[in-house]
Protein backbone atom coordinates (compact mmCIF):
# COMPACT_ATOMS: atom_id res chain seq x y z
CA UNK A 1 0.00 0.00 0.00
CA UNK A 2 2.89 2.29 -0.83
CA UNK A 3 0.53 4.61 -2.72
CA UNK A 4 -1.50 5.29 0.42
CA UNK A 5 -1.02 8.47 2.44
CA UNK A 6 0.82 8.26 5.72
CA UNK A 7 -1.68 8.33 8.58
CA UNK A 8 -0.64 10.80 11.29
CA UNK A 9 -2.62 10.31 14.50
CA UNK A 10 -3.11 13.24 16.87
CA UNK A 11 -4.31 12.59 20.42
CA UNK A 12 -6.39 14.89 22.60
CA UNK A 13 -6.49 16.10 26.18
CA UNK A 14 -5.94 13.63 29.03
CA UNK A 15 -4.08 11.13 26.91
CA UNK A 16 -1.01 10.60 24.81
CA UNK A 17 -0.12 8.92 21.54
CA UNK A 18 -0.64 5.50 23.16
CA UNK A 19 -4.40 6.14 23.22
CA UNK A 20 -4.25 5.12 19.54
CA UNK A 21 -2.78 1.68 20.33
CA UNK A 22 -5.73 -0.43 19.18
CA UNK A 23 -6.37 1.69 16.08
CA UNK A 24 -2.69 1.37 15.10
CA UNK A 25 -2.95 -2.41 15.26
CA UNK A 26 -6.14 -2.41 13.16
CA UNK A 27 -4.63 -0.09 10.54
CA UNK A 28 -1.58 -2.31 10.32
CA UNK A 29 -3.82 -5.33 9.78
CA UNK A 30 -5.44 -3.44 6.90
CA UNK A 31 -2.04 -3.06 5.26
CA UNK A 32 -1.09 0.47 6.31
CA UNK A 33 2.66 0.76 6.73
CA UNK A 34 2.87 4.55 6.99
CA UNK A 35 1.49 5.27 10.47
CA UNK A 36 2.77 7.91 12.88
CA UNK A 37 1.45 9.24 16.16
CA UNK A 38 2.24 12.73 17.43
CA UNK A 39 3.00 13.29 21.12
CA UNK A 40 1.62 16.75 21.89
CA UNK A 41 2.95 18.98 24.67
CA UNK A 42 -0.63 20.17 25.44
CA UNK A 43 0.74 23.57 26.43
CA UNK A 44 -1.07 25.72 23.83
CA UNK A 45 -2.81 25.29 20.50
CA UNK A 46 0.12 27.04 18.82
CA UNK A 47 2.64 24.65 20.38
CA UNK A 48 0.56 21.59 19.56
CA UNK A 49 -0.09 22.67 15.97
CA UNK A 50 3.60 23.39 15.46
CA UNK A 51 4.57 19.96 16.82
CA UNK A 52 2.09 18.38 14.39
CA UNK A 53 3.34 20.45 11.45
CA UNK A 54 6.90 19.39 12.18
CA UNK A 55 5.94 15.72 12.10
CA UNK A 56 3.97 16.18 8.87
CA UNK A 57 7.01 17.90 7.37
CA UNK A 58 9.06 14.75 8.05
CA UNK A 59 6.78 12.72 5.78
CA UNK A 60 7.94 12.77 2.14
CA UNK A 61 4.51 12.08 0.62
CA UNK A 62 0.82 12.73 1.26
CA UNK A 63 -0.52 12.73 4.82
CA UNK A 64 -3.96 11.98 6.26
CA UNK A 65 -4.36 13.78 9.60
CA UNK A 66 -6.55 12.09 12.22
CA UNK A 67 -7.51 13.91 15.42
CA UNK A 68 -9.28 12.66 18.54
CA UNK A 69 -10.99 15.09 20.92
CA UNK A 70 -8.84 18.25 21.21
CA UNK A 71 -6.64 16.70 18.52
CA UNK A 72 -9.39 17.75 16.14
CA UNK A 73 -8.67 21.39 16.94
CA UNK A 74 -4.98 20.72 16.36
CA UNK A 75 -5.49 19.20 12.90
CA UNK A 76 -7.89 22.03 12.07
CA UNK A 77 -5.13 24.54 12.83
CA UNK A 78 -2.22 22.54 11.40
CA UNK A 79 -3.87 20.87 8.42
CA UNK A 80 -3.24 23.61 5.87
CA UNK A 81 0.07 22.07 4.76
CA UNK A 82 0.25 21.21 1.05
CA UNK A 83 0.89 17.48 1.58
CA UNK A 84 -2.13 17.04 3.88
CA UNK A 85 -4.79 15.34 1.74
CA UNK A 86 -7.58 14.97 4.30
CA UNK A 87 -8.76 15.31 7.89
CA UNK A 88 -10.49 12.67 10.00
CA UNK A 89 -12.23 13.71 13.23
CA UNK A 90 -12.78 11.06 15.91
CA UNK A 91 -15.23 12.36 18.55
CA UNK A 92 -13.36 15.59 18.08
CA UNK A 93 -13.51 19.35 18.10
CA UNK A 94 -13.71 20.88 14.60
CA UNK A 95 -13.76 24.60 15.40
CA UNK A 96 -14.42 27.38 12.94
CA UNK A 97 -12.29 30.53 12.76
CA UNK A 98 -12.36 32.39 16.08
CA UNK A 99 -13.76 29.40 17.99
CA UNK A 100 -11.98 27.59 20.81
CA UNK A 101 -12.68 24.18 22.34
CA UNK A 102 -13.68 25.94 25.54
CA UNK A 103 -16.22 28.20 23.87
CA UNK A 104 -17.74 25.25 22.02
CA UNK A 105 -17.94 23.25 25.25
CA UNK A 106 -19.79 26.07 27.00
CA UNK A 107 -22.57 25.95 24.39
CA UNK A 108 -23.53 22.43 25.46
CA UNK A 109 -21.63 21.45 28.63
CA UNK A 110 -21.00 17.68 28.74
CA UNK A 111 -22.02 15.64 31.77
CA UNK A 112 -18.41 15.09 32.92
CA UNK A 113 -17.61 18.78 33.42
CA UNK A 114 -17.95 18.49 37.24
CA UNK A 115 -15.27 15.79 37.17
CA UNK A 116 -12.56 18.17 35.90
CA UNK A 117 -10.18 19.63 38.48
CA UNK A 118 -7.40 22.21 38.04
CA UNK A 119 -4.18 21.94 39.99
CA UNK A 120 -1.99 24.69 41.47
CA UNK A 121 0.30 24.66 38.39
CA UNK A 122 -2.49 25.50 35.93
CA UNK A 123 -3.07 22.01 34.55
CA UNK A 124 -6.57 20.61 34.22
CA UNK A 125 -7.16 16.97 35.18
CA UNK A 126 -10.00 14.52 35.04
CA UNK A 127 -10.31 13.36 38.65
CA UNK A 128 -8.62 9.94 38.48
CA UNK A 129 -11.40 8.21 40.40
CA UNK A 130 -13.91 9.67 37.92
CA UNK A 131 -11.91 8.97 34.74
CA UNK A 132 -13.57 5.67 33.84
CA UNK A 133 -17.12 6.99 34.11
CA UNK A 134 -16.24 10.29 32.40
CA UNK A 135 -13.94 9.36 29.54
CA UNK A 136 -14.20 5.66 28.75
CA UNK A 137 -17.21 4.08 30.43
CA UNK A 138 -17.45 1.42 27.70
CA UNK A 139 -13.96 0.08 28.48
CA UNK A 140 -13.17 -2.26 31.36
CA UNK A 141 -12.64 -0.85 34.83
CA UNK A 142 -8.98 -1.91 34.62
CA UNK A 143 -8.46 0.00 31.37
CA UNK A 144 -10.18 3.02 32.87
CA UNK A 145 -7.96 2.83 35.93
CA UNK A 146 -4.78 2.81 33.83
CA UNK A 147 -6.02 5.63 31.58
CA UNK A 148 -6.92 7.71 34.61
CA UNK A 149 -3.59 7.21 36.36
CA UNK A 150 -1.52 7.80 33.20
CA UNK A 151 -3.56 10.71 31.85
CA UNK A 152 -1.72 13.69 30.37
CA UNK A 153 -3.28 16.90 31.59
CA UNK A 154 -3.32 20.03 29.42
CA UNK A 155 -2.63 23.55 30.57
CA UNK A 156 -6.14 24.81 31.26
CA UNK A 157 -5.49 27.95 29.21
CA UNK A 158 -5.26 25.79 26.06
CA UNK A 159 -9.05 25.42 26.18
CA UNK A 160 -9.38 29.08 25.27
CA UNK A 161 -7.02 29.07 22.28
CA UNK A 162 -8.98 29.89 19.13
CA UNK A 163 -8.56 28.61 15.57
CA UNK A 164 -7.33 31.17 13.04
CA UNK A 165 -7.79 29.45 9.65
CA UNK A 166 -9.71 26.14 9.74
CA UNK A 167 -8.17 23.60 7.39
CA UNK A 168 -11.47 21.75 6.95
CA UNK A 169 -12.66 24.58 4.71
CA UNK A 170 -10.06 23.55 2.14
CA UNK A 171 -9.43 19.85 2.81
CA UNK A 172 -11.82 16.88 2.54
CA UNK A 173 -12.98 15.60 5.90
CA UNK A 174 -14.58 12.65 7.66
CA UNK A 175 -16.17 12.59 11.13
CA UNK A 176 -17.05 9.95 13.72
CA UNK A 177 -19.64 10.90 16.34
CA UNK A 178 -19.73 9.14 19.72
CA UNK A 179 -23.37 9.07 20.82
CA UNK A 180 -22.56 8.24 24.47
CA UNK A 181 -19.79 10.82 24.83
CA UNK A 182 -19.55 12.45 28.27
CA UNK A 183 -16.63 14.77 27.40
CA UNK A 184 -17.89 16.46 24.20
CA UNK A 185 -21.67 16.78 24.12
CA UNK A 186 -23.47 14.93 21.34
CA UNK A 187 -25.16 18.18 20.24
CA UNK A 188 -21.77 19.80 19.71
CA UNK A 189 -20.44 16.84 17.73
CA UNK A 190 -23.54 16.82 15.53
CA UNK A 191 -23.27 20.56 14.88
CA UNK A 192 -19.56 20.49 14.09
CA UNK A 193 -19.80 17.44 11.83
CA UNK A 194 -22.78 18.91 9.94
CA UNK A 195 -21.01 22.12 8.95
CA UNK A 196 -17.83 20.38 7.77
CA UNK A 197 -19.40 19.22 4.55
CA UNK A 198 -17.76 15.91 5.41
CA UNK A 199 -17.53 13.15 2.84
CA UNK A 200 -18.82 10.74 5.47
CA UNK A 201 -20.16 11.01 9.02
CA UNK A 202 -20.70 7.89 11.13
CA UNK A 203 -22.19 7.58 14.60
CA UNK A 204 -20.97 4.92 17.02
CA UNK A 205 -22.61 3.96 20.30
CA UNK A 206 -19.40 4.75 22.12
CA UNK A 207 -17.85 6.79 24.89
CA UNK A 208 -15.42 9.63 24.26
CA UNK A 209 -12.72 6.95 23.98
CA UNK A 210 -14.13 5.43 20.79
CA UNK A 211 -10.58 5.03 19.50
CA UNK A 212 -10.10 2.44 22.27
CA UNK A 213 -13.59 0.94 22.57
CA UNK A 214 -14.44 0.79 18.83
CA UNK A 215 -11.02 0.50 17.15
CA UNK A 216 -12.28 -1.71 14.31
CA UNK A 217 -14.91 0.81 13.26
CA UNK A 218 -12.61 3.81 13.76
CA UNK A 219 -9.83 2.18 11.74
CA UNK A 220 -12.32 1.33 8.99
CA UNK A 221 -13.30 5.01 8.67
CA UNK A 222 -9.63 6.07 8.58
CA UNK A 223 -8.90 3.40 5.97
CA UNK A 224 -11.84 4.59 3.84
CA UNK A 225 -10.61 8.18 4.09
CA UNK A 226 -7.08 7.11 3.13
CA UNK A 227 -8.44 5.38 0.03
CA UNK A 228 -10.72 8.32 -0.77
Amino acid sequence: MSNMPTVVLVHGFWGGAAHWAKVIVELSRKGHVGIRAVELPLTSLADDAERTRRMVAQVPGPVLLVGHSYGGAVITQAGDLPNVVGLVYIAAFAPDAGESPGAITEQHPPVAVPNLAPDSDGYLWVKPEKFHESFCQDLSADEGLVMGVTQKAPLASTFGDAITAPAWKNKPSWYQISSDDRMIALANQERMSARLGARKVITLAASHASLASKPVEVAALIDEAAKG
